[in-house]
């Protein structure tokens, strides 16, 4: 019994750390995005560098499938899947912070379409009735009863970002899995940190902007570095730790509590609400999102 329930807290506790996430990243909406990506990984690395040195001899274990579950989850999940959700919170003055963490929740919807995809998986029509439902939730969730057609450039922006987030982690959820399978999580969690923070500072090298990292303020390292301790490589570790113990649709519920408590945290700390009807729309988004899973999980 205790070895479901502590994985299981162990993923609640991820999701609750995941929630202030988004406030701090807004401190830093007048930064490079990518620089951000590189700076809270390497330092993560460095903070889980000894549990590479003391589990070096497992990295052979992996094959070439775990290998390459391993670089998805570190260039999809890590560096993209983070540049574009840090880069939809910069847009602090279009859209909430509740709506781009709802908005995640369309991840077990990739994760199960690209299962379809990738391991032949049928797909009922009961999934697709759900997915539609779900979509049509994070519509209303997103735009509330304003038409498409009437939004600013901005919004759409910041609501695509979020959504190119989520394929990323939705995706990265299915093949960090696959990888767990043959290395313990402090170990996917290093590798997965030093490559993502090397790939994002040669980018940022690359392309001659490394004179940013030196811009940064002692107070935006304060940030990052708080980040990296909270919502940021602890928590990604946490979260692996349940995620090798469980399987991947019990986690994606637990992971529900992300969302709820982000909109009650916007709430209580900057006083914004969602509207009537992205209040609907996030209940048809949670509550079609949970059937689905647990439906899954169940077949």
């Amino acid at each position: 019994m205790l070895t479901r329930v502590v994985p299981s807290v162990a993923v609640i506790c991820a999701a609750l750390l995941w929630s202030v996430d988004g406030l701090l990243r807004q401190d830093l909406y007048s930064l490079s995005s990518l620089v951000i990506v590189a700076l809270e990984h390497l330092i993560g690395a460095l903070i889980f560098l000894p549990f590479l040195f003391r589990s070096a001899s497992k990295i052979k274990l992996l094959d070439r499938r775990g290998w390459i579950s391993i670089f998805w989850v570190s260039i999809c999940g890590g560096l993209l899947g983070t540049y574009f959700y840090t880069k939809a919170l910069g847009y602090v003055n279009y859209i909430d912070l509740s709506v781009v963490v709802l908005i995640q929740k369309l991840q077990p919807l990739f994760a199960i379409s690209l299962a379809s995809i990738i391991l032949k998986e049928k797909l009922s029509k009961r999934f697709i009735f759900l997915a539609s439902i779900a979509i049509l939730g994070g519509y209303l969730t997103t735009f509330g009863n304003k038409s498409f057609l009437h939004l600013d450039s901005k919004s759409i922006i910041a609501s695509l970002l979020a959504l190119l987030a989520s394929f990323c982690w939705g995706s990265s959820t299915v093949l960090g899995k696959d990888a767990l399978k043959q290395i313990p999580f402090e170990l996917v969690t290093c590798i997965r940190l030093i490559v993502t923070g090397t790939v994002a500072l040669f980018i940022i090298t690359s392309s001659g902007n490394f004179s940013d990292i030196y811009s940064l303020s002692i107070e935006n390292y304060k940030t990052i570095i708080i980040i990296v301790f909270t919502s940021g490589s602890i928590a990604l570790s946490i979260y692996y730790y349940g995620l090798q113990n469980l399987a991947a649709s019990h986690t994606a519920i637990y992971e529900l509590v992300w969302p709820l408590s982000a909109v009650l945290i916007d709430w209580l700390m900057k006083g914004k609400t969602l509207s009537l009807t992205q209040m609907i729309g996030a209940i048809i988004l949670l509550s079609s999102m949970t059937i689905l899973i647990k439906e899954n999980s169940s077949e």
